[in-house]
């Protein structure tokens, strides 16, 4: 069966911290074969452990876990995988695979700094 990816992100109270994450969330759906579904470590739904289930329960023994992360703070070094080891004890069929964070990624400082360079670039047509 497909691998499942999991995007992941931190979590917030507020639904307009929450937006640009399930904007993410449905261009990576439009542009992926596999399934694709956003998830919160903490502090709003849908919860990690919950998006794990839903994605078990439709039949998937394999999810890839990305990290909306830019680095390997003491939440993906410690509080991640320690969600993911529960999950795993109480499912041991699954493999769950927490992938580097997005901004240990080669290709992240290119994408900033094409960022920083149109944003320049936009901000010297309004002078």
């Amino acid at each position: 069966m497909t691998t499942a990816l999991i995007v992941l992100a931190h979590g917030s109270t507020d639904s307009r911290w929450q937006a640009p994450f399930e904007t993410l969330e449905q261009r990576l759906k439009e542009r992926m074969s596999s399934p694709v579904r956003l998830a919160y470590m903490e502090l709003c739904d849908p919860l990690l452990e919950t998006v794990v289930e839903e994605l078990h329960a439709e039949g998937f023994n394999s999810i890839d876990i990305l990290p909306l992360f830019f680095a390997a703070g003491r939440h993906l070094r410690e509080d991640v995988p320690a969600q993911l080891e529960a999950l795993r004890h109480a499912s041991p069929e699954l493999s769950l695979t927490l992938l580097d964070p997005v901004g240990q990624h080669p290709s992240f400082a290119d994408v900033v700094v094409s960022i920083v360079a149109e944003n320049q670039r936009d901000s010297s047509c309004t002078e």
